[in-house]
């Protein structure tokens, strides 16, 4: 096995990458296959020579920044960028972040279990403040399921959202929801938490561009309510208003959906084999 397997991957794949894939005119008197290192480097905003250690495997501590430019300018999809940010930590690239601070929290108090049934079989779920879904109504699972939200171990909102191509395709609102996701990620605990900067970390090599420009744009409070359209495998289009409740003192927050009309309300009592009535849109 390689010793340098950081830079063995990131020289394979911009060899495999051609110049028209990232928009760079292709000369007559190419002898180097895919980008050149400086081609690639212009690319991703790091210099050649920087590159051009990684590559030969004098430097194994490229930070997330880099590593997610990188994936950028290589166009590579989230299993590669996965695969990249695996083997940089393997490298040593990651930094230990202090142990101490306070996990995100992922119990929940019984009186909040206890409102989570009674919102059956409404679309309820309780998310953490580095977005991990902590719990969730029975409804919430049949609605979440086929779209994805709940593969996760634990199953996280804002990697779902950022590295998960079905996020776009079931969410026509996408740009919105993630503004949304990277607001609450900022809002809700500080960024020099490092349980939040590990997920950041991460999302900045493995979601890249989408991700990095929303943390580094000018900050903005979440929206605690408004409405999303889905278009659900199994239910067809739904809109859903939602509610969002804060839980300060636990660092969660319970968001619970309803049916913006009745078609959805219709919808969503088919999805949970009950009978037509069980949920009532809003204003009905």
């Amino acid at each position: 096995m390689s010793d340098n397997e950081l830079g063995t991957f990131l020289r394979t794949r911009r060899e495999a990458v051609t110049p028209a894939e990232v928009g760079l005119p292709t000369g007559p008197r190419r002898r180097t296959p895919g980008l050149r290192r400086a081609e690639l480097a212009t690319l991703a905003g790091i210099s050649v020579e920087y590159l051009t250690r990684l590559e030969q495997g004098r430097d194994r501590n490229p930070s997330p920044q880099v590593l997610g430019a990188l994936g950028d300018a290589l166009r590579l999809p989230v299993p590669d960028r996965i695969l990249l940010r695996r083997l940089a930590k393997e490298s040593g690239a990651d930094k230990v972040y202090c142990s101490s601070a306070m996990p995100p929290v992922r119990t929940v108090r019984p009186t909040v279990w206890a409102l989570l049934e009674r919102l059956e079989p409404a679309p309820a779920v309780l998310i953490n403040w580095i977005g991990d879904i902590v719990a969730h109504t029975d409804g919430y699972e049949r609605f979440a399921r086929p779209l994805g939200l709940l593969d996760g171990t634990p199953p996280n909102m804002v990697r779902y959202v950022f590295t998960d191509d079905r996020a776009r395709a079931v969410f026509p609102g996408w740009d919105r929801l993630a503004d949304e996701q990277v607001a609450h990620l900022r809002h809700e605990a500080s960024l020099h938490d490092p349980h939040v900067a590990a997920l950041a970390d991460e999302l900045t090599v493995t979601a890249g561009a989408p991700f990095t420009e929303r943390l580094t744009a000018v900050p903005a409070l979440p929206s605690r309510f408004g409405t999303d359209l889905v278009e659900h495998p199994e239910a067809g289009r739904l809109c859903l208003s939602y509610e969002t409740l804060a839980l300060p003192d636990d660092g969660q927050r319970l968001v619970v959906h309803i049916p913006a009309d009745e078609a959805t309300a219709t919808a969503l009592d088919h999805l949970n084999g009950r009978k037509p009535g069980a949920l009532r849109a809003v204003g009905g």
